[in-house]
């Protein structure tokens, strides 16, 4: 017997979610980097020089994982760490020019590609869609 999803809008989220990532993921690979190391990368490139645990916390993964991250962002030169002079168990990261150069270069791609996606919404559409996701977020 066939079991049927009684909650339709989680189905579909979840599938979109996964599409999205596929779609990610794949024009990542164009760039040899893992959807995990650009989310590095973007945040660095975003926000400028920040913590190990403060990239983590942006792209909610584990702090052992983010070391493992940041060692091969590292050693590819598209990062690099320096001590925080006041205190140091602090250790800041900040892209490099190779790393900003490639950024530089991605982002208007990804960027494209995202509007792609959601090229299918007016922005009536697209603003009640981030209204209802938050409601969703908010009552969790």
């Amino acid at each position: 017997m066939k079991r049927k999803c009684t909650n339709i809008p989680f189905l579909v989220l979840m599938q979109t979610s996964k599409t999205i990532h596929d779609c990610i993921k794949e024009e990542m690979t164009k760039n040899k980097l893992s959807i995990t190391d650009f989310s590095v990368l973007e945040v660095l490139f975003q926000k400028g020089k920040q913590t190990i645990q403060q990239i983590g916390n942006c792209i909610l993964i584990s702090s052992g994982s983010m070391t493992y991250v940041i060692d091969k962002l590292e050693q590819k030169g598209l990062l690099c760490r320096n001590a925080c002079p006041d205190d140091r168990r602090v250790i800041h990261v900040t892209l490099t020019h190779e790393g900003n150069q490639m950024m530089e270069e991605i982002m208007p791609k990804y960027h494209e590609l995202v509007d792609h996606m959601f090229d299918a919404l007016n922005d009536d559409e697209a603003e009640t869609l981030v209204q209802l996701l938050n409601r969703v977020k908010n009552n969790i």
